[in-house]
């Protein structure tokens, strides 16, 4: 134990190394996981594009509730009319007419699927056509209607049938969004461990470098004084060589899985220059972490947002199911009225005895007594009646009804495949989370060895029992081990990693509350 945890102090203090004195010199950007996270979750362009999701379909719920709003109609027209009289009782040459009309009404759905509606509509009329009793005549008209539906379009979950599917729609494009969050938190931690791999992979190898160009100044003061034949000074060339070789590589990854990082995290958009380096500052954690598969399970699909939203749709297609079942029904309405009208005008007054003589006199009303006598109530009316529509041909309602039941089936199917997709991804997590940690002890305690070895084989060469050769192949050996043990230890936070988002926790895990983002 205590071994390892010797070798563990030297693992970590490899990793405060610099980097190399070339890059000590050049603009630089040292950032955390923590800050790497939030600077995608602020200028990621696939998160931005994504937030607008909840948004739109916010709105759409605004435009399924309009629904309900109150309708205002209002009308105005006027005519005027000349036609030529064809008999004296009309008029002597000509018969002129102007006519008015006004109307305003207010109508409103109701929950149930009917509709109510006020209606105030008159009307002045002014001719020249004789034995007129009343002209001008001024007429108003006050009428309550109510129609309601009694099987199909019944009910309120029909009428409210728009406004439960988008709410349904907004939850599925919160949770899509989860999701990318989710999916983008792990991609940064996926690269910027990468970048930190291949950033402690560089220092391996230069390290690795040092040990062979130290060995091959020995080895050239070796041959000066005749101790040792000129070949090894060929040998320790190279692997130099090779070495310097490798680093080249190295340093090409450490440049890629840098511009991945910058990509997602899209740092231009602060202003940051592009051609910054980006310097981790955290390191990769050896903590153990157990987890039952039961466990991970039951967390998963508690919290996995495309589970979620896949059960927001099946609820969709049952509103769907439900609405296509009911359009099978009749329509049967049921209908009422009730209408209060007024009279007004300039009324005439004939002898009864000779009809067809001019007026004798006149008593003149004005528009106001007509609205008197609508408001006032002083002449009711009222109907109602009930209306049956049977189809005859109710094809299409039959196949919509056929359609939305097996939209229903595909996605009750969906949603068991996304179970088993979930169980296999979170099984196979946990098993990595596992296996990777052990992978992590195994290749910590193979560089441990590496390391006494090759201090043995120095020992060795020192007193003139070892050839460089040898020494050489032991540093390539510990070399491997301390790129194995690193790569391990990334594997297995990146295995935690995948862990996380395989549970749907992960926004937690970084404390990334969700509701920062709706508003």
């Amino acid at each position: 134990m205590k071994k390892r945890r010797i070798g563990m102090i030297l693992f970590l203090t490899l990793f405060t190394v610099t980097f190399s004195l070339a890059q000590q010199d050049e603009k630089t950007l040292s950032l955390s996981l923590e800050d790497c996270i939030l600077k995608a979750m602020k200028n990621n362009i696939g998160v931005a594009i994504e937030i607008l999701n909840p948004e739109l379909s916010d709105i759409g719920i605004s435009i399924a509730r309009e629904k309900f709003l109150p309708s205002l109609n209002l009308s105005y027209s006027k005519r005027d009319t000349t036609n030529a009289s064809f008999s004296f009782l009309e008029s002597s040459d000509v018969v002129s007419t102007v006519r008015g009309t006004y109307a305003a009404e207010i109508s409103q759905l109701i929950p149930t699927g009917g509709t109510f509606s006020v209606t105030l509509d008159g009307y002045r009329t002014d001719t020249t056509q004789r034995l007129q009793t009343i002209n001008p005549r001024y007429g108003t008209t006050l009428t309550f209607a109510f129609n309601q539906p009694l099987l199909r379009n019944f009910g309120l979950k029909l009428t409210r049938r728009e406004i439960i599917i988008a709410r349904n729609n907004l939850d599925i494009s919160e949770n899509q969004l989860k999701r990318v969050l989710q999916q983008t938190t792990y991609d940064v931690k996926e690269a910027y461990w990468n970048l930190v791999s291949s950033i402690e992979s560089l220092k391996v190898r230069q390290q690795s470098l040092r040990l062979a160009q130290e060995l091959l100044e020995k080895n050239k003061r070796a041959v000066e004084v005749g101790t040792l034949a000129q070949i090894e000074i060929l040998s320790a060339e190279s692997a130099v060589a090779s070495r310097q070789a490798d680093i080249l590589q190295a340093q090409a990854t450490v440049k890629d899985n840098e511009d991945r990082l910058k990509i997602i995290l899209n740092i231009t958009a602060e202003g940051i220059p592009e051609d910054i380096n980006i310097v981790p500052a955290d390191k990769p954690a050896l903590e153990e972490r157990k987890i039952t598969l039961d466990e991970a399970l039951r967390t998963a699909m508690a919290n996995r947002p495309d589970l979620q939203g896949t059960r927001l749709g099946i609820k969709n297609q049952e509103m769907n199911v439900i609405f296509a079942k009911n359009q099978l029904l009749p329509n049967l309405s049921l209908s009422a009225s009730y209408w209060s009208p007024g009279l007004s005008g300039t009324q005439f007054i004939y002898d009864q005895d000779r009809p067809f003589d001019p007026p004798t006199g006149s008593v003149e009303y004005g528009a106001s007594d007509a609205w008197k006598d609508t408001f006032g109530f002083a002449y009711e009316n009222w109907s109602a009646g009930i209306t049956l529509d049977i189809p005859l041909n109710s094809i299409f309602s039959r196949a919509n009804f056929a359609q939305a039941k097996v939209n229903l089936e595909r996605s009750l199917l969906q949603l068991k495949d996304t179970e088993q997709q979930i169980f296999l991804e979170v099984k196979s997590a946990v098993r990595a989370v596992q296996t990777n940690y052990e992978r992590v002890q195994a290749y910590m305690a193979a560089r441990e060895l590496a390391e006494r070895t090759l201090e043995a084989e120095e020992e060795k060469f020192k007193v003139g029992i070892s050839t460089p050769y040898f020494v050489l192949q032991y540093q390539t050996e510990l070399t491997t081990a301390q790129t194995n043990e690193l790569a391990a230890i990334i594997d297995y936070n990146l295995s935690l990693a995948r862990l996380q988002r395989a549970m749907g926790v992960n926004l937690t895990e970084k404390n990334i509350k969700f509701t920062d983002f709706r508003d």
